[in-house]
């Protein structure tokens, strides 16, 4: 394999070397040969047509920069307005290159750097293009230098040596070359792989339907079991029964196995095809070790804090249940179907019945008040009195709002029935003396209250109805 070719040389403008050597052709006019005044000196002849060129010839266009070229010695201390970091008059602090130090030149006054050379260079317009303008030839044999390294090294890696490479140089690079295109790497496809008998039927003509099972033609797989009871779906079921069946998985653990250490380390050694024994072996050995370093790390934690047989007692570790093949299915909600609705509990103590009481404060409301359902008791605390408590609120209502008298009134409509009923009584009479000296009787008291509240009452007639006189 030669090494890789130099780069192309500096393309140079040499039109002026070029008409120098022509000579000076006679049938040109002398409007094209003459040159004008303002074009240059008359004496200088040596390209008598220069004024009628394009480009004008220049010595300069091959000059380059000088790179890290250094004027003169370094000064021994810090000038004002140099680089604070380096020393240098040349440039600004932020233009430096060199490293930076943890204390510029500017406050040490060590190590000051000489100033570097600056030129000014006028490059013509093919040399501002030249890619290749500036390049020194001699840093391509360092290029020459290590190519011949890497083939030395590479035909000690083979055993040949140099004076053999001229007899098995070609067998040699077939070898490589064939080596290469049989490698069963996980980039690399192979051939036969995609190879079926002709008398096989493809497994895509077995079914046409679009929406029965899908077939690959990358891998000439079947990818998906759409279909349920056609050919195609049993063709899907017997592949995928096959495929993880025996040591199928095995291998396949195998396979990546020897892939990730040829991309992580490079070792080729462990190729499945080529030297199954060590990758198997390998693998077992990473294996015992993963499992004896997890056994030592949970040994560690259980010396640490305990083992679950040290630490649960027997009677709950008993009970515990670690695997269950109940069958449970939930809501839209997120709860188990069925199941009893669990009314939330707050942190709070709850259902807790104090004082004979058989229900909680504030299980009761009634006019802006809480109290107790059992007993309509609004004290908080109070011993609970049961169904009397509540007949003695039921009449302290009835007081309250008047209900006891629209009771106690008869109605209208039966003191007309009572009337129709009894016979009419003579008009009393005015009362003789002796009976207005004797005094009131307790039935004629009570005859009278009731007689001025059916009758002379004037807010009688209100009592049961809820709207406002007006």
């Amino acid at each position: 394999m030669p090494p890789p070719p130099p780069p192309p040389p500096s393309r140079r403008n040499d039109s002026k070397a070029s008409a120098a050597s022509k000579e000076e052709n006679i049938y040109i006019p002398s409007f094209i040969s003459k040159r004008p005044f303002y074009a240059g000196e008359e004496g200088d002849q040596s390209d008598y047509l220069e004024h009628q060129r394009l480009q004008k010839s220049k010595d300069d266009q091959s000059k380059w920069y000088d790179r890290g070229k250094k004027l003169g010695p370094a000064a021994t201390k810090y000038r004002k307005g140099a680089c604070e970091n380096c020393g240098a008059m040349t440039h600004k602090t932020k233009e430096c290159l060199s490293r930076p130090r943890a204390k510029g030149a500017k406050w040490t006054g060590k190590d000051i750097q000489a100033d570097e050379v600056i030129q000014d260079v006028q490059l013509g317009w093919d040399a501002k293009r030249d890619r290749w303008n500036g390049y020194d030839p001699k840093e391509y044999r360092h290029v020459v230098n290590r190519f011949a390294q890497m083939e030395e090294l590479r035909g000690n890696l083979d055993g040949n040596g140099k004076g053999n490479r001229e007899d098995g140089e070609e067998d040699r690079d077939d070898g490589e070359k064939y080596a290469e295109e049989s490698d069963m790497g996980r980039h690399q496809s192979t051939a036969t792989r995609q190879l079926r008998l002709r008398e096989d039927t493809a497994k895509y003509l077995h079914n046409l339907d679009l929406e029965s099972a899908k077939y690959d033609p990358k891998t000439r797989t079947m990818v998906d079991a759409g279909a349920t009871a056609d050919k195609a779906a049993q063709l899907f079921a017997e592949e995928g029964f096959l495929r993880a069946s025996g040591d199928a998985a095995e291998f396949e653990k195998a396979q990546k196995y020897a892939w990730e250490k040829q991309e992580k380390s490079g070792d080729t050694s462990q190729h499945l095809q080529a030297n199954p024994t060590a990758g198997e072996f390998l693998r077992k050995k990473e294996r015992e070790e993963a499992e004896n370093k997890k056994a030592a790390h949970l040994k560690a934690l259980q010396d640490k804090y305990g083992s679950i047989d040290s630490t649960m007692p027997s009677t709950l570790r008993d009970v515990v249940v670690t695997e269950s093949e109940r069958f449970v299915e939930y809501d839209e909600a997120g709860l188990i179907k069925g199941a009893p609705s669990v009314i939330a509990r707050s942190k709070y103590a709850e259902d807790i019945f104090t004082n004979n009481h058989t229900s909680v404060w504030g299980s009761w409301w009634s006019n802006f008040k809480w109290g107790y359902a059992c007993c309509h008791s609004f004290i908080k605390n109070s011993y609970c009195t049961g169904e009397e408590g509540k007949k003695a609120w039921e009449n302290a209502e009835r007081q309250r709002t008047g209900a006891g008298l629209i009771q106690d009134a008869p109605n209208q409509e039966e003191q007309d029935v009572q009337t129709e009923a009894e016979p009419a009584k003579p008009a009393a009479k005015k009362r003789t003396m002796e009976e207005m000296m004797g005094g009131i009787t307790e039935a004629e008291l009570d005859e009278y209250r009731r007689k001025r509240t059916a009758a002379d009452d004037p807010m009688a007639k209100y009592l049961g109805q809820d709207q406002l006189a007006s």
